[in-house]
């Protein structure tokens, strides 16, 4: 993984809350919520939160859990924190591979497409089981393929298209890269989680227009570096835009998306 992959910086924290969360992050994160929500847990640690989608989402499902929401980049979580200022939530800089929390801490533990950022998840799947309880839930989805996104297969085949000699390897290489659910389910339990289960949960991805989607994917997801540092003359946000148009037609646009979503649990001592 490219060092960037994980560094949400400058303005694309803004883009990334305005286009990309509506348009792929909230369904989501009202399923995840939901899922955390059925084992009633009284401290929650989010780690990953990006702009706080999945955040918002908890606090409106637990309204009375004590909610902590980490993240790597302290930008997303400056966008996250003026999006929501529930008195429940505590916004906190954090590395999940090195977690600064005390042992048995929580009693679920959330992420929300942010493990196949991790550099070394065996390190951040046992640094999450230090910190949650004994029989407590660890919840997380990731994206499934490209295949199975229609937006981000029409964005790839836009982009191959424009950059044919130098392909951008950024979907492939971060977001829809972590799809073996049984390796996935192998990793965890390797990690020390047991009872570990997955479900493919199937959404709709919807955007006001195909420019808006195409602005979403070019400039709120590190995407945006690749493209820059082809310091290309194409505009390329709307021939992206131009794609999803010929997919999808014109006007407001929809396209199916799939995720797997993921639970395991601490042992009864950990």
């Amino acid at each position: 993984m490219a060092t960037n992959d994980a560094c949400f910086h400058g303005d694309i924290p803004a883009a990334y809350d305005r286009y990309m969360v509506p348009m792929l992050f909230d369904p989501y994160a009202a399923d995840l919520a939901q899922r955390v929500a059925s084992i009633d847990p009284h401290r929650v640690l989010e780690v990953a939160a990006g702009s706080g989608a999945l955040t918002r989402a908890m606090s409106s499902a637990l309204p009375h859990a004590e909610i902590i929401a980490t993240d790597l980049n302290q930008a997303m979580l400056d966008v996250a924190a003026l999006r929501h200022s529930g008195g429940h939530v505590v916004w906190q800089q954090a590395d999940a591979s090195s977690l600064p929390f005390p042992a048995q801490t929580f009693d679920a533990i959330a992420s929300q497409f942010g493990v196949m950022f991790f550099p070394d998840r065996g390190r951040a799947y046992r640094e999450i089981l230090r910190v949650l309880k004994p029989k407590g839930t660890f919840f997380f989805n990731t994206w499934d393929s490209v295949e199975n996104n229609a937006f981000a297969k029409a964005v790839k085949a836009s982009t191959d298209t424009l950059f044919r000699d130098d392909p951008l390897s950024f979907f492939q290489r971060t977001p829809h890269s972590y799809v073996d659910a049984e390796a996935i389910l192998l990793e965890l339990e390797q990690a020390g989680f047991q009872s570990a289960t997955f479900a493919r949960v199937e959404k709709t991805a919807r955007a006001p227009s195909a420019r808006d989607a195409a602005t979403g994917f070019c400039k709120g997801s590190p995407l945006r570096t690749e493209i820059d540092a082809r310091q290309s003359k194409v505009d390329v946000v709307a021939r992206v835009a131009d794609t999803l148009e010929q997919v999808f037609g014109m006007g407001p646009i929809e396209g199916g998306m799939s995720a797997f979503v993921f639970t395991a649990e601490a042992p009864r001592q950990t």
